[in-house]
């Protein structure tokens, strides 16, 4: 009897140390491909780097897809990326990161709207974003939207007062909209963080 209840806590402790054995040597092999993909990626060998992320690939597996996404894209493969990128926001509907992944592929393409789609779900997670409120401001100052951009840029420069980039674009958007007062007060700021902006220098000799 006791020979049996031995056996028995030898077969329960296998059943849980086998598992994890592997479990730990499949990560082990992820970490080391991923430790190449990167190391290829670095000398520039990019179809090499994809390629041997794919030897692991799980659709499954959202770090994969989001590696795979950002490598297409820098290879060229936009509607591949795109497809990746998409996968990996199934995979994790409220993040972040690959949404701001995508946006790459899709502008590539043109793909503006879409572009927008993902900036607005972003938005709807974490409202004071101030790069994809940045981004937006400056889809709908190119689109002569000026109104729109404003809302976007306005909330840029109320999150980060003294950014340049901010600042100047909100500047040029006040300009658009005739708003020639606000603009050249901005303007100003924006020189004041960088003397030589060539973008402030300019918009401000309109208002002089």
């Amino acid at each position: 009897m006791e020979i049996l209840r031995t056996l028995l806590r030898i077969a329960i402790l296998l059943s849980i140390l086998v598992p994890y054995s592997l479990y730990s040597q499949d990560a082990e092999k992820q970490i080391e491909t991923f430790r190449e993909s990167y190391a290829l990626e670095n000398t520039g060998e990019l179809q090499k780097s994809i390629e041997v992320l794919r030897t692991i690939y799980d659709e499954k597996s959202y770090e994969i897809n989001l590696r795979l996404g950002w490598l297409t894209y820098l290879s060229g493969s936009f509607i591949e990326s795109t497809s990746y990128y998409n996968r990996a926001i199934s995979l994790m509907p409220y993040a972040i990161e690959p949404r701001l992944g995508a946006v790459y592929p899709l502008s590539a393409m043109g793909n503006w709207d879409q572009v927008i789609d993902h900036y607005k779900k972003i938005l709807a997670t974490d409202p004071q974003n101030s790069l994809v409120n940045y981004r937006m401001g400056v889809i709908y100052y190119n689109r002569e939207e000026y109104k729109t951009s404003h809302q976007y840029l306005e909330k840029v420069v109320n999150l980060y007062p003294f950014d340049i980039d901010g600042l100047v674009m909100l500047a040029w958007c006040k300009y658009r909209l005739k708003q020639f007062r606000e603009a050249k007060i901005l303007f100003q700021r924006a020189l004041m963080h960088t003397p030589g902006n060539a973008s402030a220098r300019e918009g401000l000799s309109l208002l002089n």
